[in-house]
């Protein structure tokens, strides 16, 4: 039977006994913040059995994707070793939320086993808790198992209820016995039942667990029967699968073996039973499906996890010879597996292949250096009988080749070595120090102010009264600022913006009788105290004057503009460019939006246009914006797009702009119109997985546009063309210019081919070896490669230093015929000669490159070239 028959005929026994079919939650818990990944099938049901949230069903069935590679549930360092570990697996549920209990829950997975799946009951046992009476009854009177295939377990940790068949949420909640279906692989399989000395063995393998929740754990460990107890069961597809496949390690199942074949194929590898294949095959899955569900490789969190994994995958395609980018290569095989059950694979496969090749591109071109470190401290560490990896090595591996720490542990774990983790962690500590102490950007000191908060009216007003209730200078609380002094003024009520949300924060004037204080930033001191920054212009500012603020109205409308836009353009963008974009940061000034997002590749001249129609389209419509005060949960359901990772508070401020609907605190335009257009001129990356966009709107853009027109006409000028030729002519001239290249080249060959005859002449025999340093004038770094080949071709036996000349530069370039190289290093003796013109070079024992920047010390570097052969040979 094959898994994915398996795993439909799950779903369809559970929907004919009354179970609503819910789709796979995605691998990202948006909402479960203390779950790095989705690890259990219900995990989506969570509010539910916390009575939290509410269903229109009692009754669910799932098949839900899980990934266990970081925080407390990481199987990585098993993976591939084992015949049960992996990455990312299946699970197979079903829920019951306060409807059937467990009378129902074991006649339905014996039912299933026994009478749809056909699995020999004798081959079948359990386990229950060992207080559970009612569970051991309905097993032995109800079900007929006999009472020796029924183990009770009991608490085997110290303490009551602490027992593996004792299932609980947390140190509080929902809490409850269960019961653990048991497959006897054979008597040639070693190891004894559950609650057996030798129960770690493989002869008996867990294939489903059904946790009966139906207390509520207090704070003082009193259990309370729960009003509507409830069911929830796990099962995963893998493990059944091997079962029904009748073999005895996951990776045997079909859907491992079409994976392990993908890999081989990519690999060439002769050995289809080895870890790594199975490594690959674990891999391709969970990498796959996290890019699917929108996690970005990154250098923390999920994407730090995932990058880990890729790389994992890499070093061990690494072991079996491969030395170039190939894993994304096994991607569409995946798809094929598994893309029916999952369209989401499916619809992402030219995204998730694009990633994975880019990540592959990254660390093969460092993973060489790396791996030498390595493998040399191993060698090192095996001469000298040392167990331990120096955590010192283990960092640079990390700081400088991208190795994680636990990929450098999983290399050392082969050869039995540890890694010295302290070592690397104080390493690691160190390095944050130093770039803390570097930063050029320093916080300044909080300003200590414990007075009454500000009132913001910046939303409907740009100017209103208000009193200085604080006045800082330098850091220090003051009573006064005097002309030309510079500080911080704290009032009850302002119309300035603090900066917030990307956007910065308004500037403008405060006026009274006493003077006038320009304010040239906004920022927050407290949540909800405004801190206005700047100078005295005239006269004073004291504690207690009342003053008028007014915003710089112009400053604003430009940043209000900008920052509408960005709402319209993250919508765009999602739309162009998939529902995998996020935001990942944003700059919103009166100049400009610098908009960050998720997304694993440079966007196209076509994907640009299309979103700057798309927002423009929206900006004609000149629809009005509406923002709306309301709960949370309120503006969940509303549909507001929330950045995952912010923390909002119970009431938020939802702005619906256009067909944009997000959570928002800043200033924007009445309607849409008021943006006037949109210009995106500028796209780039700015880290791994995140592109960057910079676009202005209304007066700006229009500014922008007329630069473009000023640098066509002085084009059109230069060329003596129209602006519809401009292309073609600039075509022209660049053919030209690639044709006097190719005829320079030409040139410089031929010079260097008669150079070469002449200076072979000049070649001294020293000991029988030709030897010759020489100065070639106007050569650039090609022409000297290339004398150098015909010269070492003519010489036969000979080691040559050839040198160029350009202002302040010195190239250098050593080169040693292959019967020398064992007494002579190229790469030693240019690095002799570059140190005495003020450089220093390498390369191989034939050939070799360096460089300088003193050339009135070469010709006594060339003299001195002789003399260092002949020391040698």
């Amino acid at each position: 039977m094959k898994s994915a028959e398996i795993r439909q005929q799950f779903l369809k026994f559970f929907e004919s006994k009354g179970h609503q079919i819910v789709a796979s939650s995605s691998l990202v818990p948006h909402d479960d913040p203390t779950l790095l990944f989705t690890n259990a099938g219900m995990n989506q049901f969570k509010d539910v059995f916390l009575g939290f949230d509410k269903r229109p069903y009692t009754r669910a069935t799932t098949s839900q994707k899980c990934v266990r590679a970081g925080g407390k549930h990481n199987d990585l360092e098993n993976v591939g070793y084992t015949a049960r570990h992996h990455t990312f697996f299946e699970m197979l549920g079903n829920f019951s939320f306060g409807d059937y209990f467990k009378r129902d829950a074991i006649k339905y997975a014996w039912e299933l086993l026994t009478e749809v799946y056909k699995l020999p009951k004798e081959r079948l046992m359990v386990t229950v808790y060992a207080e559970d009476d009612e569970a051991f009854d309905i097993w032995t009177k109800e079900i007929g198992v006999p009472v020796d295939k029924v183990v009770r377990i009991g608490d085997n940790k110290g303490a009551r209820y602490a027992s593996d068949n004792f299932w609980m949420m947390g140190d509080t909640g929902p809490c409850g016995p269960c019961t653990e279906i048991f497959y006897d692989h054979g008597e040639h399989i070693p190891g004894g039942p559950p609650g057996s000395p030798d129960e770690d063995g493989d002869r008996f393998i867990e294939i489903w667990n059904n946790v009966f929740m139906q207390f509520n754990r207090d704070e003082a460990g009193v259990m309370h029967p729960l009003p509507k107890p409830s069911v929830d069961t796990g099962m995963g597809l893998e493990r059944i699968a091997a079962v029904l496949q009748h073999v005895h390690a996951n990776y045997e199942i079909d859907l491992f073996q079409n994976l392990i074949k993908a890999a081989v194929r990519e690999t060439n590898s002769k050995d289809a039973d080895g870890p790594s294949l199975r490594v690959l095959a674990d891999h391709i899955r969970a990498c796959s499906f996290l890019i699917a569900d929108g996690v970005i490789p990154g250098n923390e969190g999920r994407g730090f996890v995932l990058r880990r994994i890729i790389r994992r995958a890499i070093r061990h395609g690494w072991k079996l010879g491969v030395r170039q980018p190939f894993f994304h290569r096994m991607v569409p095989d995946l798809v094929a597996e598994m893309g029916e059950a999952y369209p989401e694979l499916k619809a992402g496969e030219a995204r998730i292949m694009d990633m994975l090749k880019l990540e592959e591109e990254r660390f093969f071109a460092t993973i060489e250096h790396g791996m030498a470190i390595l493998d040399g401290e191993l060698a090192a560490m095996a001469a000298s009988g040392s167990t331990v990896f120096n955590g010192e090595t283990a960092f640079k591996l990390h700081d400088t080749y991208g190795f994680p720490l636990d990929l450098t542990a999983d290399i050392c774990r082969e050869k039995q070595f540890s890694v010295d983790a302290a070592a690397f962690d104080a390493a690691m500590a160190r390095q944050k120090e130093q770039a803390r102490a570097a930063g050029k950007f320093k916080m300044a000191a909080q300003l200590d102010y414990d007075g009454p908060a500000t009132t913001f009216h910046g939303y409907d007003m740009l100017e209103t009264k208000g009193n200085v209730l604080a006045l800082y200078k330098d850091g220090a609380a003051v009573n006064e600022l005097v002309e030309g002094e510079m500080g911080v003024v704290v009032l009850d009520d302002t119309p300035f913006y603090a900066e917030s949300g990307g956007q910065v924060g308004d500037r403008g004037v405060l006026q009274s009788v006493h003077g006038i204080f320009a304010v040239e930033d906004t920022q927050k001191l407290q949540a909800a105290v405004f801190g206005h920054h700047g100078v005295v212009k005239t006269g004073k500012i004291t504690v207690g004057n009342g003053v008028s603020a007014k915003v710089d109205i112009a400053a604003r409308a430009r940043t209000a503009r900008h920052h509408s836009a960005t709402h319209l353009m993250h919508k765009a963008l999602r739309e162009v460019l998939g529902g995998h974009v996020q935001q990942k940061g944003s700059l919103v000034d009166p100049d400009k939006t610098r908009f960050d997002f998720a997304h694993h590749q440079p966007m196209t001249e076509a994907e640009i246009r299309k979103v700057e129609a798309i927002v423009n389209a929206e900006i004609l419509a000149n629809a009005a914006t509406e923002a709306r005060v309301m709960k949370i949960d309120d503006a969940q359901k509303s549909g507001a797009m929330m950045l995952f990772g912010e923390k909002y508070g119970d009431e938020v401020r939802v702005l619906s702009i256009g067909s944009s609907k997000e959570l928002c605190g800043g200033t924007h335009v009445e309607r849409t119109g008021d943006i006037g257009l949109l210009k995106i001129v500028g796209e780039s990356g700015v880290a791994a997985g995140v592109r960057r966009v910079e676009a202005v709107c209304g007066d700006v853009a229009l500014a922008w546009l007329a630069a473009q027109q000023d640098t066509l006409a002085a084009v059109t000028g230069a060329l003596k063309a129209q602006p519809q030729e401009v292309v073609a002519k600039v075509n022209q001239l660049v053919d030209q210019a690639r044709a006097l290249e190719k005829e320079l080249a030409r040139l410089k060959s031929k010079l260097a081919s008669s150079q070469g005859d002449d200076l072979a002449a000049q070649a001294a025999d020293v000991k029988g070896v030709k030897v010759l340093a020489a100065t070639l004038e106007g050569a650039d770094v090609p022409t000297l490669r290339e004398t150098m080949d015909k010269l070492k071709d003519k010489l036969k036996s000979a080691a040559i230093v050839l040198a160029a000349v350009d202002g302040d530069k010195v190239s250098l370039i050593a080169g040693v015929t292959s019967d020398l190289t064992g007494k002579v290093k190229a790469g030693e003796l240019v690095n002799a000669v570059a140190q005495q013109v003020g450089g220093k070079g390498g390369g191989r024992p034939d050939m070799a490159q360096a460089g300088g920047t003193n050339p009135a010390a070469l010709p006594a570097a060339l003299a001195s070239v002789k003399g260092w052969v002949e020391g040698r040979v």
